[in-house]
Order: C-alpha cells, then sequence, then structure tokens
C-alpha cells in the first residue's frame, strides 16, 4: 500500500489527516471470506476489484474467527473498512448479553427509577449456567409447573436446544458435566443459559414464527445504527402445542432445523416477508396495534446497543450487521431472542436471495467507500437511520407506515414498510449473474 505511518486501527486518531482514505479513483479491492450471496454482491459491484491471496485490500468482508485471530496484530489505514468489532461477542453471545442487559437495567433503575426499567422488560428470566445453576433452581422451584428452555451460550442455528418441565429431566443431563472440576485436565464445561419459556407465542395459522430483523452499527461512538425495512418472519413447520415440548419442529423456527421436517417443502418453505407479516397484524389488529409492536422492536435494538456501548472496543474502520430474533406473544409483545453477528447470507430460494442480495448491496453503499454520500442521509436503499447518538426522525415526505393524516414527527423506522428496491433488484442481479459466468 502507499507510503504512511501505520498504527493499530483502534489508536488512530480521529484528527488524522486525508479523512476520505486513499482509494481515489481507483478500483476498490476486497477479499471475503464467504462463497455466498455477499460473495455475488461483490463481484457485481462497478468498479470494485476482488483481491487474491494476502493482496492489500480496501474492505474485507471477514469471518469471525480470522478477525480474532488477526485484529491484535493488525494495521489499518485511514479508508480501510472491516466486518465486525473486536469483542462483538459482548452482544451475541447468549449469557454476556443477558448480562449486560441485567446490568443496564439495574443501572436504569438505579438513576432513573423502577419505572424506566419497564423498559428492558422484553427478555425472558435468564440464567447462566453452571456459574448460576443454584439460583435457577430456587427460581425453578417458585414456579412449578412452567416450561423452561436450554440453549448453548455459544452455539448457532438451534443446537444444542431443548425444552423442559422438571428438574429432573436436565439432572442426568447436569450429571458429569456440571461436577466441580476436581481434575485438572477435565474440560471445562460449556456455558448454557437456560431461559424461562414464552408459553404463549403468537400464532399463525396455528403455526409459531419468530422475526429476523437486520440492524447495522457503524459506529459505538457515537452510537450510529440503521434498520433494514425488509425482513422476514420463519414459521415452524408443525402447528403449536404444549403437549409436545420434546418436538423442534414445534419449537424451534430455525431453517436449520425446520428443513429437515418430513413434511417440510422446500418451495414452498416457512418464511413471511416482514411486509407480509406488518400487512396480516394491521389488517388483524389495526395500525396502531402493530405501529406499538414495531416501536417495541426499535426499543429492543437501541438499549440492547446501549448495553454495550462502552463495552465495545469502538473502531472506526469496522461495522457490524446483527441478525435479531424476535418473537411476538399473544398480546403482540415482542421478545428479544437472541443476536447474530453472523446472520446467514445463503438464500433458501428465489425471494431470500433478492432479499439478501438488496440487504447487502443498500449496506455497502451506506459504508459509502465511494465517497457519494453527504453523511447527511437518512435513508440508503432500504436501509433508514434509526440513531445517530439520539433518536432520528422522518422527514415529512417518508410517512409509508403512518396513519392517515399523520402530520406529527414520528421515528426513522419503517420496519416491513414498502420497500422499492424490485426493479433495482433485477439489475442488480443481471450484473451480478453476468460477471459470475465470465
Amino acid at each position: 500500500m502507499s507510503k504512511g505511518t501505520k498504527v493499530p486501527g483502534y489508536m488512530q486518531g480521529k484528527g488524522s489527516r486525508n479523512p476520505r482514505g486513499i482509494i481515489g479513483d481507483r478500483e476498490i479491492r476486497y477479499k471475503c471470506s464467504l462463497q455466498n450471496t455477499i460473495l455475488d454482491v461483490l463481484r457485481g459491484r462497478p468498479g470494485w476489484q476482488e483481491v487474491p491471496g494476502d493482496g492489500d485490500w480496501d474492505f474485507y468482508w471477514c469471518d469471525r474467527e480470522w478477525l480474532a485471530q488477526n485484529y491484535d496484530t493488525m494495521f489499518l489505514y485511514e479508508h480501510q473498512k472491516i466486518l465486525h468489532f473486536r469483542n462483538h461477542y459482548e452482544l451475541t453471545r447468549k449469557n454476556l448479553m443477558v448480562k449486560n442487559l441485567k446490568r443496564l437495567k439495574k443501572q436504569t433503575e438505579r438513576e432513573l427509577g423502577k419505572a424506566e426499567g419497564q423498559s428492558f422488560e422484553f427478555f425472558p428470566t435468564t440464567y447462566e449456567l453452571p456459574s448460576e445453576y443454584h439460583i435457577f433452581v430456587e427460581e425453578f422451584k417458585k414456579n412449578p409447573g412452567i416450561i423452561w428452555i436450554m440453549k448453548p451460550a455459544a452455539r448457532a442455528q438451534g443446537r444444542g436446544i431443548f425444552l423442559f418441565r422438571r428438574l429432573k429431566d436436565i439432572t442426568d443431563w447436569k450429571k458429569g458435566e456440571y461436577q466441580p472440576l476436581s481434575d485438572p485436565n477435565r474440560e471445562v464445561p460449556e456455558t448454557y443459559v437456560v431461559q424461562r419459556y414464552i408459553e404463549n407465542p403468537y400464532l399463525i395459522g396455528g403455526r409459531k414464527f419468530d422475526v429476523r430483523v437486520y440492524v447495522l452499527v457503524v459506529s459505538y461512538n457515537p452510537l450510529k445504527v440503521w434498520l433494514y425495512r425488509s425482513g422476514f418472519a420463519r414459521f415452524s413447520n408443525t402447528r403449536f402445542s404444549l403437549d409436545s415440548i420434546e418436538d423442534t419442529y414445534v419449537h424451534l423456527t430455525n431453517v436449520a432445523i425446520q428443513k429437515n421436517a418430513p413434511d417440510y417443502d422446500p418451495d414452498k418453505g416457512c418464511k413471511w416477508s416482514t411486509q407480509q407479516l406488518r400487512k396480516y397484524l394491521s389488517a388483524k389488529h389495526g395500525v396502531e396495534a402493530v405501529k406499538k409492536a414495531f416501536k417495541g422492536i426499535d426499543n429492543i435494538i437501541i438499549k440492547s446497543l446501549q448495553s454495550v456501548q462502552k463495552i465495545i472496543i469502538n473502531d472506526k474502520h469496522c461495522f457490524e450487521m446483527y441478525g435479531y430474533d424476535v418473537l411476538f406473544d399473544s398480546d403482540l409483545k415482542p421478545w428479544l431472542i437472541e443476536i447474530n453477528a453472523s446472520p446467514s447470507l445463503t438464500a433458501s430460494g428465489k425471494e431470500d436471495y433478492d432479499l439478501k442480495f438488496g440487504l447487502l448491496n443498500d449496506l455497502l453503499n451506506v459504508l459509502d467507500l465511494e465517497n457519494r454520500l453527504t453523511g447527511k442521509e437518512k435513508r440508503v436503499g432500504g436501509w433508514d437511520l434509526l440513531w445517530e447518538d439520539g433518536p432520528i426522525l422522518a422527514d415529512d415526505g417518508n410517512m409509508e407506515c403512518a396513519p392517515n393524516g399523520t402530520t406529527a414527527s414520528i421515528p426513522n423506522s419503517f420496519l416491513g414498510c414498502h420497500n422499492e428496491r424490485k426493479r433495482q433488484l433485477r439489475e442488480l442481479y443481471t450484473a451480478a449473474q453476468s460477471i459470475k459466468k465470465s
């Protein structure tokens, strides 16, 4: 790369020279660890060039393992961008996510009162095992008969999850794994979280679902957050029932689980777009009720990010695209299930590919390595600026999901609202496919 003193990315001063970097009019050089939709998007962007091997890069869509191994010894130039913040796991490991939310909730109650603490009532009662096993047992005995769900803290795609009603259901599981480590050579037991199961999920056609929401963080200090308009609801393949808590096809909505169901139809899948979901809910419950429910999702996003704002190592070279999983209960209250640092970018069908292609192409436009934006944009493609050191209000001409006649300022949040990008997607898709074939 060009001459200049290298310093670790997170140590670079805010007032360094040449703030737009050294790309200029040349092509943008990228690397990509994945072989799915993101690679199609990168190859389809005019003026972007893939870098082989260990070549110099301007943009790197890396995996978490590569970042963990290389970040601390990496030196970055002003203009370089890389996926993931150094300690992203503070928000995306299930046990740490809850720990950080509990801490911020306590701090909020201490400083602003119990009433303000109510705004954190969006995650189920949760304990970390093995460290909080005895506290959990006390809570379990206070609430006999309710259902709990066990989840490995650091696994994804529904692996290792199971439900139980009786303490003895986990006694055998616990034996040999959560005993004191008398043997110094013995492996440390895997961390789990145990949560109170939401027994009254909102059902459509008798089936449970959760909602995948995409969130882009380009800075933690100050906190700057974008929310993508499109996403999808993932349905279970089997009608909901509390009589069969051992049936994962009933209780887990992960596609990795559902695609193995005996009657799964790969052509139909088990997904609705967030736009379809919002229309359905609005027709059944009214616009205001749904607006309140989706405002609850905004609250989940901001509170969760604020819970790690002072912990995440902020680096202007880094960005994060989170996949939030949210579940509505029968009262349309949204609950945070988990947050993914690497949401799947592998498409399950044509509609899913179109969604993810547009999501990622718009994300690159937000990051703006080409230096086309003014920095004052509230919307870029399907991404809406939700927060920039405070809430962002929508412009008067950007009211797709507002009730007729609304004149008051509303948050710049349009999850599940109209996303005008079908024609753009067709053009981008055609360009990417032609490059792929060449």
